[in-house]
């Protein structure tokens, strides 16, 4: 069994995380710019952490339908497919980057630094939350 990477999509930065070996502990991994490129770089991170499952988070809106962001969402899901032979599923992130806010604030982060790692803590947050339901 290898490693999960969690993907948060955003409009301008997509946060990443990665659990341990054994898939019980998510850890925040780096935010990426979102770009043309943004596929390729985590299809590069996949192979170099040993990474045999893709979990990308679906931003469904407080009435469950899926908007634009949910979208964008998928058709990065699809390019990661096509980039690397692993599973590549969605995962429901409502609330995860409120979660990880409320972490950081707890911690004191400075909101400068919050606005650097937010990304990379909401993956952890939602990819903590899948590995918790297996």
């Amino acid at each position: 069994m290898g490693r999960v990477l969690g993907i948060d999509h955003g409009t301008q930065r997509v946060g990443l995380a990665i659990s341990d070996a054994l898939r019980i502990v998510a850890h925040p991994l780096e935010v990426l710019p979102a770009d043309a490129d943004t596929a390729k770089r985590i299809g590069d991170l996949v192979r170099e952490r040993e990474v045999d499952h893709v979990v990308v988070g679906l931003p469904i809106g407080l009435n469950g339908r899926e908007g634009e962001a949910a979208a964008k969402a998928r058709e990065l899901a699809g390019e990661i497919a096509a980039e690397v032979d692993v599973e590549v599923e969605m995962s429901d992130e409502r609330f995860t980057t409120k979660t990880a806010e409320e972490a950081l604030l707890e911690a004191n982060v400075k909101r400068a630094d919050r606005k650097q790692v937010i990304d990379k803590v909401a993956a952890a947050v939602m990819l903590q939350q899948w590995l918790d339901r297996r």
